[in-house]
């Protein structure tokens, strides 16, 4: 008698008080918590929406995503020449007049030839003056000299190159060999080559998720599909302070939690395809034993702008679904516990072993 009238008061308490570990609320269309989120521009706290995975949800997200895949920047027409720019060295021939090229006949360090274009865009030169050379082709700044030099000289023959190339620059970050700002020359800088130039990519790079930095916006660029693909589209012309990001695909990782057989962070990236089916498979499955297959949850942090799906599995031809939905890195794959499950966890934490094991002795014997 006395065994009963402990127990009932238990049996009394609510579950979901007294409930160990983690557990997502069920039956409301958003979720438990407040979350930071991205709105008009501004960090707000607000409930993320919990979405049913469905048929519509996967063929808007598929046509989204086909609309809005690589949206390239447009301005990428391939330049006619170099523009001499600040910090270029030019060398500077003028036929027939050697008192020009070498004045005094003094001898010059190859390193420290030529004349360098000021800050301003103008290099100073003998008759001629400061001549506004910057952002001009190699062959309109000899026309410039060409002019100058002809109030002083007849039949003037002015050659003009770049020795050192110094005014524009991109830079290549990340997981390549060799790391670092490379100077654009005569010859258009492309993706491609200047991965290259930088040692080419190293085994931890995520080809598939490079990312270019151009006027204060993102692009993402597919580097595998150039590679194994011939995806030319994807092989942009450098600009100017543009910075191109090889990103560690080592953080490219989906977590698997809950009721799964082998909770674990799975590795995805450079290509690889991952669903939520192929996600649960690597998990060994739901936990039969203790699951609640109805409550299946893919949690998604995005870039502050927070997502919740769920798939209700209570019927295995839902996993066709599971299949069709594709998995990002950072997703986190939670499986709900069974009712079932949670009170026993929550009368094996409250009563002793051996007041357990008296009650199942009891509720042999028909006490």
């Amino acid at each position: 008698m006395y065994r009963s009238i402990v127990l009932i008061p238990v049996l009394l308490l609510p579950a979901c008080s007294l409930t160990p570990g983690m557990e997502m609320e069920t039956n409301s269309p958003l979720s438990h918590i407040e979350v930071p989120t991205m709105k008009d521009g501004k960090l707000v706290k607000e409930k993320a929406k919990i979405i049913p995975i469905t048929a519509d949800l996967i063929i808007e997200r598929a046509n989204a995503k086909q609309q809005g895949i690589n949206t390239l920047p447009t301005d990428n027409a391939p330049t006619t020449a170099y523009k001499i720019g600040p910090h270029d060295r030019l060398q500077i021939t003028v036929w027939e007049h050697p008192e020009l090229n070498d004045p005094g006949s003094e001898k010059i360090d190859p390193e420290l030839a030529g004349k360098t274009v000021q800050d301003d865009g103008t290099l100073y030169y003998p008759y001629v003056g400061n001549v506004p050379v910057g952002g001009k082709t190699v062959a309109e700044a000899r026309e410039l000299l060409t002019e100058g030099l002809s109030k002083y000289f007849k039949n003037v023959k002015v050659d003009v190159r770049v020795l050192s190339f110094q005014s524009h620059r991109a830079a290549v970050v990340g997981q390549v060999e060799h790391p670092g700002v490379l100077s654009m020359n005569e010859t258009p800088l492309t993706i491609a080559e200047a991965i290259s130039r930088a040692g080419g990519v190293n085994e931890e790079a995520d080809t598939t998720n490079v990312t270019l930095a151009r006027d204060g916006k993102l692009y993402k660029i597919d580097v595998m599909k150039l590679y194994e693909k011939g995806g030319t589209d994807q092989n942009l012309l450098l600009k100017d302070g543009d910075v191109l990001n090889i990103p560690d695909r080592r953080d490219n990782k989906v977590f698997m939690m809950g009721e799964v057989n082998k909770q674990q962070a799975l590795q995805i990236g450079n290509g690889q395809r991952m669903t939520l089916s192929q996600a649960l498979a690597e998990a060994y499955g739901l936990d039969f034993n203790s699951s609640r297959p109805g409550e299946i949850y893919v949690i998604r942090p995005g870039e502050m702008k927070p997502e919740i799906f769920q798939l209700d599995a209570e019927s295995p031809d839902a996993l066709i679904l599971a299949d069709q939905f594709p998995l990002q890195a950072h997703d986190t794959v939670f499986v709900g516990t069974a009712g079932v499950t949670q009170w026993s966890r929550v009368l094996n934490q409250i009563l002793p072993s051996s007041f357990t094991s008296v009650m199942s002795r009891a509720a042999f014997m028909g006490m």
